[in-house]
C-alpha cells in the first residue's frame, strides 16, 4: 500500500490557479492566495504542491506555520519564514534595506541589535517587503504561511500591509486559513472583496473523489477493486475529508477490518465503529509499532505541543543523538511526525489528533510530570527566555499544575507584549497570568500583573472585563501591598475610567490612591506619586468646572518635573501630551514642540503606544490648523497595527467630523453609523459624544431640526452636559441650523450660549464658533469693531482653518465698512481660500456679507448670492435659497428660475400638481407655523403664502389647514 495519495484528486481548477499565480510572481506580478477550508479538507497538501511547483521553477521558498499552543507569540510565523533565509550560506548583511534593516532586527534575531524598535506595522510590513523583494535572486519568490487561523495580531498586522502591497513585486504570498471564525479569515474575506488577493476555497470533496482517493491509497486501479462496503463506510464517516478517509482507511487496516488477499482487498468483521475512537486507536497502534522508548519520546514531544523543538525533547528524556534521530525518523515513516521545515532543531505532529491521541494514554500524573521536566529543560537551555520560550515555559509548568510560576512565566510574557505595543498578544498573555496567580491565592504577584492588565484592557476597549476588576482591587488593598504598588493600580484603574469616559469613577480612584500615599508619604512613593498626577490631570480636564484646564496643566506640570526627575518615560510623554494640549490654544508652536518631546522620549524608550498617543495629537493638531488628515490617518493605521481600539474610534470621530464639515454627507452618514455601532457597544463614553455631536452637525448642516435635535438627545443621554463636546454641538450644530433657517438673532443667542458655557467649563475643542462665526455675525450686526476684531484674531484658535474663514469675512465687512472695498475684497478671497475643503460654510459665509457689502458698496454681492442661492437650491436648503432669490431682487439682479427640483417632490404630491414653491410651503407646515413665519422662512409674502396654502389643499384634497400640517409631518416623519 502507498503511504499517501501521490497524486491530487479533486483539485485541478485550484492547482492550475496555483501555477498561474507562481508563473506570474516569476514575471515580477506577485500576489496573493488564501487557500480556505475546514480542517483535514487538504489545505496543507495544495500548499506543498504550491511549494514542489516553486522548487521545480527556481524559486526560493520561505515557510512558516502559526503556532497551535499556548498563547499567540508575536511574529512566529514570519519568522520562523524569514530565518530560512539565513541557513543556505548567502550573504545577507549586504542587501541594500536602508533603513528597513534595523525594523527587522524585531522578525530576526541575527539583525537584532538589543535595542528593542517602536515602529509600527506599516513600517515593519514594508521592511518585510524589502527584504523579500531584495532576496528574491530574480527568480521569484513564494512566503508560505500555514495555518494563519492561529496566527497572533501582530503578524495579521504585517499581513495585511503585505497583501496590499505584494502586486508589483516578484513575490507570491500563499496562506493557509481553517474556515472558522478567526481574524485571519476576516482578512482573507476583506483582501478578496476589495481585489487585493484570491481566495481558494477547498470543498469536501464528492463521493467519486474520495472513492477515486481510496483507490489510489491502496494501489488498486480503481473503486470497483475495493470492497462496496469500505467505499460507503469511509464515505459515510468522512464526510468527504481527504485526511479522515487516509485515517480511517489505516485504521481498517491496522484493526484487521480491511485485508488484502490474493483476490484483492475484502472487508472483514464489522466495520460500524466510532470514528474518534477509531481514530485513536489506529494512530496508537502505528505507534506501538515504534517501541516503549518511540512512545516515550512522542509522548514527551506531545505535552511540548503540536510543534516541539528536538533540543528540549532530548535534554528532558535524556537519549542520545543516535535513539532521538532513529525514532523521530521511524515516526516520520510511519507519517506521525514531519520536520518542520522552516526551522531545523524543529519536527511538528502531521494532525492534532495524534496528539490527543498520545493524551489518552497518559495518566494526569505523567503529563504533569513530563511537562516539569520540559519545563526545567526550556528554561536551563533558554536562561532569558527570549520570543517564544517564555511562552512555552508558562505553558508547560501551567500543565505540571505550577500555578504560580505559570502565572509569573505569563506575566513577563505579556509585559514584553505590552511593551512592544502587542496589544493582542498582551491582553491573552496577561489574562492567563492573572487568572492563575488569582486561583493560586498570591497576591503580590497579581497585582503585578494588573498593572500591565489594566492599561492593556483599556486600549482594547474592554471596558467591562477592567471596571470587574474594582472589587479585586478592593480586596487586594487588605493583602500586605505597598503604598506604591496599591496607588499605582487605583491610577491605572482611574485611567481606564477616563478612557471609557466615566469621570466620577475615575476621580473616585484618584481620591483612593490618594488616601494610600498620604498615608505614606516618602521618598519612595514619588513615581505613584507622578503616575496619580498625570492620570488626574486628564481627568480634570474632562471633568466639569470653571478652572478645569488651569487645574489640568497644573497637575501634568508637576507630574511631568517628577517624570523628568526620576527618569519614569511614560508619565513624562502622558504629560508632555496634555500639556501640548493645552498650549495649543496659547501657541501652537509650543504645542508643537511639547508633542515633539513627548515623541522623542517615547521613541528613545521604545514606546510604541506613546508614540502612537504623541502622533494622534500632532495629527490632530495638523487637522486644525490647516484641515490636514493625513497625520491622523497615519496614527489611525498605527494603532490598528498597535491593537488600540481606544485610539482608533477616537480618530474616526475625527475623521466622520471632517467629512461632515467637508460637505460629503453621504459618507459621513454611513462612517457615523458604522463608528457608533462599534463605540456603542464598547461603552466607549467620549468617541460616542463626539460622533453623536458630529451627526447632530450633520443633520444641522441639512437644515433638518428635527433630525439634529434626534441626534442631541442621543447626545444628552450620554452625559453630554458640561462635557468638552457640549460647546461644539451648540456652535456646529444648533447655531448653523439656525443661520440655515435665516434666523440670525436665534444663531447669535446659541453662539452666546457658547461663550457662557465656555467660562463655566473651558473647553480645549475650539470649532465652536467663538473664535470666528461669533466674531462675522458680530460684525454683521455692528456689535463687533476692530478692536474686537484684533482681540480674537491674534489668538491661536482663530489661526485654525475652520475658524479662519469666518474671521477674514468679519475683516472683511469691517473693512468696507470703514470705506476699504479694495483690502475687503482681498480679505474675502483670503478667507474663501481657507474656506476652500468647506463648501457648506464658503457659500454661507458670501450669503452672509452679501448685504453688508452692497451697503458699504464693495465687493461683487451679486456674484456671490448666485453663488450661494445655486448651491442652497442644489441641497435643497430652502430659507437661504430664497434669502439669496430676495437679496437679489432687492440688489435689482434677475432671478433665474430653476427648471429642476420637481425630483424632490413626492411622486403622490407631483400627480396631484404640487410645484416646487409649494412643496417648500408644504414641509414647513409640519413644525405648524404661521403663515407670517413660513412667509419669513420663503421670503415671500404672507398673502403669498395663504394663496399657496389654499392650492395645496384644493389639490391635495386635505380637510382643513390642520389636516394639511398633519400630512407634512407624516411626510416628514416617514
Amino acid at each position: 500500500m502507498r503511504s499517501h495519495t501521490p497524486s491530487l484528486v479533486g483539485r485541478d481548477p485550484q492547482l492550475a490557479q496555483l501555477d498561474n499565480a507562481l508563473a506570474e510572481a516569476r514575471q515580477g506580478r506577485g500576489g496573493v492566495v488564501f487557500l480556505v477550508g475546514e480542517a483535514g479538507v487538504g489545505k496543507s497538501r495544495l500548499a506543498a504542491e504550491a511549494v514542489g511547483g516553486a522548487l521545480g521553477s527556481g524559486m526560493r521558498v520561505l515557510r512558516g506555520r502559526s503556532s497551535t499552543t499556548g498563547p499567540a507569540v508575536p511574529f512566529r510565523p514570519l519568522t520562523e519564514a524569514l530565518m530560512s533565509l539565513f541557513r543556505g550560506g548567502e550573504p545577507m548583511d549586504d542587501l541594500a534595506l536602508g533603513p528597513y534593516r534595523p525594523v527587522l532586527g524585531r522578525l530576526i534575531p541575527d539583525w537584532d541589535t538589543g535595542e528593542r524598535d517602536s515602529s509600527s506595522m506599516v513600517i515593519l510590513g514594508e521592511a518585510v517587503l524589502r527584504l523579500l523583494i531584495a532576496a528574491g535572486r530574480g527568480q521569484g519568490q513564494l512566503l508560505l504561511l500555514e495555518d494563519l487561523h492561529d496566527a497572533d495580531p501582530e503578524t495579521l498586522g504585517v499581513l495585511e500591509y503585505l497583501v496590499d502591497n505584494l502586486e508589483y513585486t516578484p513575490v507570491l504570498l500563499v496562506a493557509t486559513v481553517r474556515t472558522d471564525i478567526s481574524d485571519a479569515l476576516d482578512l482573507a474575506q476583506s483582501a478578496r472583496r476589495r481585489g487585493a488577493a484570491a481566495l481558494v476555497e477547498l470543498a469536501p470533496l464528492s463521493r467519486p473523489q474520495v472513492d477515486e482517493v481510496i483507490a489510489a491509497q491502496l494501489g488498486a486501479d480503481g473503486p470497483a477493486e475495493v470492497p462496496e462496503e469500505v467505499l460507503r463506510r469511509l464515505w459515510e464517516d468522512s464526510a468527504g475529508s481527504p485526511y479522515l478517509v487516509e485515517e480511517l482507511l489505516q485504521s481498517m487496516i491496522g484493526s484487521g477490518t480491511l485485508v488484502q488477499g490474493p483476490d484483492g482487498w475484502r472487508a472483514v468483521g464489522d466495520l460500524r465503529r466510532d470514528v474518534s475512537s477509531t481514530l485513536a486507536r489506529g494512530i496508537l497502534r502505528r505507534i506501538d509499532r515504534l517501541g516503549a522508548q518511540g512512545l516515550m519520546l512522542l509522548s514527551a514531544a506531545a505535552v511540548l505541543g503540536r510543534r516541539f523543538p528536538l533540543s528540549v525533547l532530548q535534554e528532558m528524556t535524556g537519549v542520545d543523538d543516535r535513539t532521538l534521530l532513529g525514532h523521530l525518523h521511524a515516526g516520520v515513516a510511519a507519517r506521525l511526525v514531519v520536520p518542520d521545515e522552516p526551522a531545523p532543531d524543529w519536527y511538528s505532529f502531521r494532525h492534532s489528533p495524534t496528539v490527543e491521541a498520545l493524551f489518552t494514554q497518559m495518566t494526569p500524573g505523567q503529563r504533569a510530570d513530563l511537562a516539569r521536566r520540559g519545563a526545567r529543560a526550556v528554561e536551563e537551555m533558554h536562561p532569558g527566555l527570549e520570543g517564544d520560550w517564555c511562552a512555552l515555559a508558562a505553558g508547560l509548568r501551567c500543565e505540571a499544575g505550577d500555578r504560580v510560576e505559570a502565572g509569573l512565566l505569563y506575566a513577563d510574557a505579556g509585559g514584553r507584549a505590552l511593551a512592544a505595543g502587542a496589544l493582542g498578544s498582551a491582553v491573552t498573555l496577561l489574562s492567563r497570568a492573572e487568572g492563575l496567580l488569582a486561583e493560586a491565592g498570591d497576591p503580590q504577584a497579581r497585582a503585578g500583573v494588573l498593572e500591565n492588565l489594566l492599561p492593556a484592557l483599556a486600549e482594547a476597549g474592554d471596558f467591562a472585563r477592567a471596571f470587574d476588576l474594582v472589587n479585586d482591587l478592593h480586596a487586594l488593598g487588605g493583602a500586605g501591598l505597598s503604598a506604591v504598588r496599591l496607588a499605582t493600580l487605583h491610577a491605572r484603574l482611574a485611567k481606564v475610567a477616563h478612557t471609557a469616559g466615566r469621570w466620577s469613577d475615575g476621580n473616585r480612584q484618584i481620591a483612593r490612591a490618594r488616601e494610600v500615599l498620604t498615608a505614606s508619604a516618602d521618598e519612595t512613593t514619588a513615581s505613584a506619586t507622578a503616575a496619580v498626577d498625570v492620570t488626574a490631570a486628564y481627568l480634570a480636564l474632562d471633568t466639569p468646572g470653571p478652572d478645569r484646564t488651569q487645574h489640568a496643566e497644573k497637575l501634568a506640570r508637576s507630574a511631568a518635573d517628577t517624570a523628568e526627575h526620576h527618569g519614569l518615560p511614560v508619565i513624562a510623554c502622558q504629560a508632555w501630551e496634555l500639556l501640548a494640549t493645552v498650549a495649543r490654544e496659547r501657541d501652537p508652536k509650543e504645542s508643537a514642540a511639547m508633542l515633539q518631546q513627548a515623541l522623542t522620549t517615547a521613541e528613545r524608550h521604545r514606546l510604541p503606544l506613546q508614540r502612537m498617543y504623541a502622533a494622534t495629537r500632532m495629527g490632530g493638531n495638523a487637522w486644525l490648523a490647516e484641515g490636514d488628515t493625513s497625520g491622523l490617518l497615519g496614527a489611525r493605521a498605527e494603532a490598528l497595527r498597535l491593537g488600540s481600539v481606544n485610539i482608533v474610534h477616537t480618530i474616526d470621530g475625527i475623521l466622520v467630523l471632517d467629512t461632515v464639515l467637508r460637505g460629503e454627507e453621504a459618507s459621513a452618514r454611513s462612517s457615523a453609523d458604522a463608528c457608533l455601532a462599534v463605540v456603542r457597544r464598547l461603552r466607549l463614553a467620549p468617541a460616542v459624544r463626539y460622533v453623536l455631536m458630529a451627526r447632530a452637525t450633520l443633520e444641522a448642516h441639512r437644515g433638518d431640526r428635527p433630525a439634529m435635535e434626534a441626534a442631541l438627545a442621543s447626545f444628552a443621554e450620554w452625559d453630554g452636559s458640561g462635557s468638552q463636546e457640549e460647546p461644539l454641538s451648540l456652535g456646529l450644530a444648533r447655531a448653523f441650523c439656525s443661520l440655515l433657517e435665516e434666523n440670525r438673532d436665534q444663531a447669535r443667542a446659541e453662539l452666546g450660549a457658547v461663550i457662557a458655557l465656555e467660562a463655566d467649563n473651558p473647553s480645549t475643542y475650539h470649532l465652536s464658533g467663538t473664535h470666528g462665526l461669533v466674531l462675522l455675525l458680530d460684525a454683521l450686526a455692528g456689535d463687533a469693531d476692530r478692536a474686537r476684531h484684533a482681540e480674537i484674531a491674534s489668538t491661536a484658535m482663530a489661526r485654525m482653518r475652520w475658524n479662519r474663514q469666518f474671521v477674514g469675512l468679519a475683516e472683511a465687512v469691517l473693512l468696507g465698512r470703514e470705506g476699504d472695498g479694495e483690502r475687503a475684497a482681498t480679505a474675502v478671497e483670503a478667507a474663501l481660500t481657507a474656506a476652500e475643503p468647506y463648501p457648506l460654510a464658503r457659500h454661507l459665509g458670501l450669503r452672509l456679507i452679501a448685504d453688508a457689502a452692497h451697503e458699504d458698496g464693495w465687493g461683487d454681492p451679486v456674484g456671490w448670492l448666485r453663488r450661494a442661492e445655486h448651491y442652497f437650491h442644489e441641497r435643497d436648503v430652502a430659507a437661504v435659497t430664497g434669502a439669496c432669490r430676495a437679496g437679489l431682487r432687492r440688489l435689482g439682479a434677475p432671478v433665474h428660475q430653476h427648471r429642476s427640483g420637481t425630483s424632490g417632490i413626492p411622486e403622490q404630491l407631483r400627480t396631484q400638481g404640487v410645484t416646487v414653491r409649494e412643496f417648500d410651503v408644504f414641509r414647513l407646515l409640519a413644525e405648524r407655523l404661521s403663515n407670517k413665519d413660513i412667509a419669513d422662512r420663503l421670503f415671500i409674502s404672507p398673502r403669498t403664502a395663504e394663496k399657496h396654502i389654499a392650492s395645496l389643499i384644493t389639490k391635495t384634497g386635505a380637510a382643513n389647514r390642520a389636516d394639511l400640517c398633519a400630512r407634512s409631518a407624516a411626510l416628514r416623519d416617514t
